[in-house]
């Protein structure tokens, strides 16, 4: 008994779970369902994770959704945000922006960047809620308060161009940047893009390339329509691998 302990002491560890997960994930996903069944709340997350993801489990998002309510009603903030990711794309239930607004809130209100960052996003764009662009906007600063690289980048945007807050292009530039260094590859392409208008492409290029790798389908799909736009033949030359990575990741998501 004591081994097991040790063992899911260990797993229960953000850094060692990773590790476990990418080394033998079967294993690590019995061990967090032994813990989650235990009532440990941090290994229920995780279940709700993995069975969303069907990372070392079948995937069963109807199942993740109840471990997420299990861990969310015992104060766990991310499951609580993650009911709320469920809710808005129909993840194991019929989707419901309103339901996720719900839940995003009281996440958000918890003080949960990613939970800030959701609800910013459905009230940016009145869904499930009423659009109310300065209390998103609100949301947004709260979250970058907290380090959140996504709202950093949608700041940034709101202060370029000036909407619903006094325009400020060198405080945007400032928030693209530190969102572009956070990791954010929406943050890195808005960074970039300012940049190659200062007439800085070669610096610019490399956060296109940082931006490439890391980007999901739709942006690179959208960046890369944008990138033909660029008046810098160097930026346009780059679209072409915008536009061959989205087929890549597209054909990778019809064989899944």
């Amino acid at each position: 008994m004591a081994d097991f302990r040790l063992r899911r002491e260990e797993m229960l560890d953000g850094e060692r779970l990773r590790s476990m997960l990418d080394e033998s994930p079967a294993r690590a996903a019995q061990a967090i369902l032994i813990a989650a069944r235990e009532g440990e709340v941090e290994a229920q997350a995780l279940l709700g994770q993995i069975l969303l993801d069907g990372h070392g489990i079948a995937q069963d998002q109807p199942l993740a959704l109840r471990w997420f309510g299990i861990a969310a009603r015992q104060g766990h903030l991310m499951s609580r945000n993650m009911l709320g990711r469920c809710h808005e794309h129909g993840w194991g239930c019929v989707a419901d922006a309103s339901i996720a607004a719900r839940h995003y809130r009281i996440a958000a209100q918890g003080g949960l960047d990613w939970a800030m960052y959701n609800l910013a996003n459905l009230l940016a764009t009145g869904r499930g809620v009423v659009e109310d662009q300065a209390l998103a906007l609100g949301w947004y600063r709260r979250a970058t308060d907290l380090g959140h690289a996504k709202s950093m980048n949608l700041l940034g945007r709101y202060l370029e161009e000036g909407r619903f807050c006094r325009a400020d292009p060198d405080a945007a530039f400032e928030w693209y940047r530190r969102s572009a260094e956070g990791g954010d590859f929406r943050g890195q392409f808005s960074y970039a893009a300012v940049l190659a208008q200062g007439g800085k492409v070669e610096e610019a290029l490399v956060w296109l390339h940082r931006a490439l790798e890391a980007g999901s389908l739709n942006f690179l799909r959208v960046s890369g329509q944008a990138l033909l736009q660029a008046s810098h033949p160097d930026l346009r030359a780059l679209a072409s691998r915008f536009q061959q990575r989205a087929e890549q990741l597209q054909n990778q998501a019809q064989v899944a």
